[in-house]
């Protein structure tokens, strides 16, 4: 018999680990709120309210890799205040991996356990001390942070929200999302498959919920933050999904 709450999007694997670095300068800064540091990327205009904010969960990389900063400075050109806070406590798979016996499931459940608490207390800090009562949030997560935008995603204040190829979400998550939903995902993806994918489709046609699905052919999992910008179809995958991202937020966020 099926389970109630099925898992659709399984939990880490090798697929998650794999990465090219991308190249280039980041411009956001590093500050610290809620007793966590956070990478802050700022718009155009600088201010010390903003109108728009989104809400970034990145991958086991972590918010201070430099794939996560370059999209998330290009999220910010685009008008919108993004932060992004360290789950990782300073020890993001980069810097674990490299001491004995790594296993990454190991390695991530305390994670989770310990980010879980955090994400709420951090998530009110960011909205008093950036947020005005006419702000509008977005979020968006990749991988390991999809869970954390389905978490933002079921509650009554958030504007909108978007992922791209998600890890540890289950049937629950979709069944209780209450903003508008993007998925990015890939044709080539063991944590999010095809047979996940249209399940968690067949959930958000019945709760009539507001959702847009962009799946990305011959791309793997991973493709939207960690694809090597060498391979035209790669480099244009990603900057497709980020446009799209963009392009979703400004739809609700006006």
């Amino acid at each position: 018999m099926a389970s109630e709450n099925r898992a659709l999007a399984g939990p880490l694997g090798e697929c998650c680990t794999k990465f090219v670095q991308h190249t280039g300068e980041a411009k956001g800064v590093v500050e610290e709120l809620a007793g966590a540091k956070m990478y802050v990327s700022y718009p155009p205009t600088k201010a010390d309210k903003y109108e728009r904010i989104i809400f970034y969960w990145p991958d086991v990389f972590g918010p201070f890799f430099i794939n996560s900063q370059l999209i998330m400075d290009y999220f910010a050109s685009k008008g919108y205040l993004v932060v992004a806070v360290d789950l990782f406590f300073g020890e993001p798979i980069q810097v674990r991996r490299t001491k004995p016996n790594f296993e990454i499931w190991s390695w991530i459940k305390p994670i989770r356990e310990r980010a879980d608490p955090l994400v709420p207390v951090w998530v009110d800090a960011v909205k008093e001390r950036y947020g005005l009562p006419t702000t509008k949030y977005a979020t968006v997560g990749y991988c390991f942070g999809g869970r954390d935008v389905m978490t933002l995603a079921a509650t009554e204040w958030l504007t909108v929200a978007a992922f791209g190829h998600p890890s540890m979400i289950d049937e629950s998550h979709f069944k209780a999302l209450k903003s508008p939903l993007l998925m990015a995902c890939a044709e080539i993806d063991e944590t999010f498959s095809r047979e996940s994918r249209h399940r968690a489709e067949e959930i958000l046609v019945e709760n009539k919920a507001d959702y847009h699905i962009q799946v990305f052919s011959k791309v793997a999992h991973g493709f939207a933050l960690r694809g090597n910008m060498d391979v035209p179809l790669e480099r244009w995958a990603k900057e497709q999904s980020a446009s799209s991202i963009i392009e979703w937020f400004d739809r609700f966020c006006k």
